[in-house]
């Protein structure tokens, strides 16, 4: 039998005792057991230190031992939860949850504690008199701890489930709100309803967005940015969507230096604004039918996961009808306002009965300033458990499709199966700069978007190309590019619309060469056609109905078969390929 490890500073030598063959707490024990749970968002706890860990484990075993003389077989066992708070350095009032196995047979101590914590248990560390183990001939004690951690990696990865399971981007409905509930006066006038600590949690919920989303209505009273302001970095595109395009010919959305706009309208309106708008850079989606289901179907085909709608009440109404919203973020301000027509954040539901109301789970409580932030998920976050039908159960799941033939292969955004196609995947190349020095580009589309403006002899192109280089993300350096095309068309060089294939194809071919394994997956695909399956960019991709021109695929084609004939010219005269 190992030495028994010493008891820490706060639990007596008795509880010590009380099972040698059990390791005892050591001051690691209450970091291998930090839960993790935090939001990204909310601020640093305050951190804690050997003594209030001498607290807290002395108060594990306090809990323990009013267990004393009833588990038996089992040892007195106590489970504390705390979570440093920023307003207090008691540690007694840290704990937000308390538990002990009160008998044989009955719910472990870290089960108790987590169901009592609730949502605090984020963020929180758990303290055991003992290490956790089997309390009663299963593994809840160390299963419970470890399903609070594996909810918070869920929450933190929610887009992607729910992309996964719904095939629309994951949607996230923002309001303020007065304590009587309205988003603003009778007037109209909303600004402002939240406090300026408020609005910065709206800025990183933005940031953390692929799109924002807003009806006509916003951009006529609030003629809003839109943009992620203090947060650096990830810039969300701003949709609006508008049935009849009865919009403002001049609004702050219609600059695109700052961020990309698109407005979703009904076929047909307003042709004469459609073309204005699209003279200032904006792009506008025509639908047969404008409602919140295509608009996702579309956001999803553009490969967006998260999307954040700032709308008012009667389209917020519609996103939630039609369920495509799945979480709510409900910022409350200690402020009444009053009027019977001021607006209020959700419309009409078609509900007459209080048992109809929808039910918000895992709800959270943050005080910000003189606000309370109250977010909560209208749908659970999905079981994606693998279920995979077998090469036998293939035609009965889709006749359609052959497991043994496969003539058109898409790709699109990087996590695709082919998505190292891309040029946006993350495979740096080794390839000459605009000096003429070979420099690492972090991907094909850095040196894609650079060599727009590389050989122009003006400082102000040399800025933007080293701007590119140290874009942190492909998006980044596609945005960079793009919007510097945009803001200074002289700076562009004068030959690009006829080299842009070449310098595309040229960084393509040098990533393949580069990376084998890139080039035996480019192999495995011979015989079927390549399809960049981008929904909205019709020169390198297919579109989205197939009007595209596919230029990307195009070139992964061409260098496909070059490869191809190297090998087979290789074989015939006898040298290794």
């Amino acid at each position: 039998m190992p030495p028994a490890h010493p008891p820490p500073c706060g639990v007596a030598p008795a509880a010590a005792a009380t099972c040698p063959l059990f390791l005892l707490p050591r001051r690691s024990l209450s970091r291998s057991l930090h839960l993790r749970l935090r939001r990204l968002s909310l601020p640093a706890p305050r951190a804690a230190s050997h003594a209030h860990d001498a607290v807290l484990l002395r108060r594990a075993a306090d809990a323990a031992d009013r267990s004393a003389g009833l588990t038996s077989p089992h040892p007195n066992f106590g489970c504390v939860i705390a979570r440093p708070q920023l307003e207090t350095d008691n540690a007694e009032a840290w704990v937000v949850g308390e538990g002990f196995l009160y008998a044989q047979g009955t719910p472990c101590a870290e089960l108790l504690a987590a169901q009592e914590a609730g949502e605090h248990a984020r963020g929180a560390t758990a303290y055991l008199n003992l290490e956790p183990g089997d309390c009663y001939g299963d593994s809840t004690a160390v299963s419970t701890l470890v399903q609070e951690a594996l909810k918070s990696c869920l929450i933190v990865n929610a887009p992607l489930l729910y992309r996964a399971a719904f095939r629309v981007p994951f949607s996230v409905l923002k309001y303020a709100m007065t304590a009587d509930g309205k988003i603003a006066a009778s007037s109209g006038h909303a600004s402002w309803v939240s406090g300026k600590s408020s609005r910065g949690r709206v800025f990183e919920l933005r940031g953390r967005s692929d799109a924002i989303i807003v009806g006509g209505n916003t951009v006529r009273l609030d003629d809003p940015r839109l943009t992620a302001r203090h947060v650096k970095g990830h810039v969300p595109v701003r949709i609006v969507m508008s049935q009849s395009l009865n919009l403002p010919e001049e609004a702050n959305l219609w600059n695109v230096h700052d961020a990309y706009t698109i407005v979703a309208t009904q076929r047909g309106a307003r042709r004469d604004l459609q073309k204005k708008l699209a003279l200032k850079g904006v792009e506008v989606v025509e639908f047969d039918m404008l409602n919140p289901r295509d608009v996702m179907s579309y956001c999803y085909d553009r490969g967006y996961l998260s999307v954040l709608w700032e709308c008012g009440g009667t389209l917020a109404a519609s996103a939630i009808s039609a369920s495509v919203i799945h979480k709510v973020y409900a910022f409350l301000a200690p402020k009444i306002i009053g009027g019977v027509n001021a607006p209020t954040p959700v419309g009409e539901l078609g509900m007459n009965q209080m048992t109809q109301a929808i039910d918000l789970i895992d709800v959270s409580y943050e005080q910000i300033d003189r606000d309370m932030l109250m977010s909560g998920f209208i749908q659970p976050i999905p079981d994606l458990s693998p279920v995979i039908p077998s090469v036998d159960e293939m035609p009965s799941v889709d006749p359609e499709v052959s497991p043994y033939e496969t003539n058109i292969i898409s790709f699109y955004k990087t996590w695709d199966t082919f998505g190292a196609f891309s040029n946006f995947s993350p495979h740096p190349i080794h390839m000459p700069d605009e000096n003429g020095d070979y420099f690492t580009w972090p991907t094909v589309e850095h040196y894609y978007q650079a060599h727009k403006f590389i050989g122009v002899d003006d400082p102000q192109a040399r800025e933007i190309v080293q701007e590119i280089k140290l874009a942190k993300s492909p998006e980044e350096a596609a945005r960079i590019g793009r919007t510097r095309q945009r803001e200074f068309q002289e700076l562009v060089r004068p030959d690009w619309d006829s080299i842009k294939i070449e310098v595309m194809y040229r960084a393509t071919k040098r990533k393949f060469s580069t990376y084998s394994h890139l080039t035996d997956m480019l192999l495995s695909t011979a015989g079927s056609v390549l399809v960049e399956a981008s929904p909205h960019d019709l020169f390198w991709g297919g579109g989205r109905e197939g009007e595209g021109m596919n230029y990307l695929g195009r070139l992964l084609m061409q260098l496909r078969s070059e490869i191809l004939g190297t090998i087979q010219t290789a074989v015939e005269v006898g040298e290794p390929a």
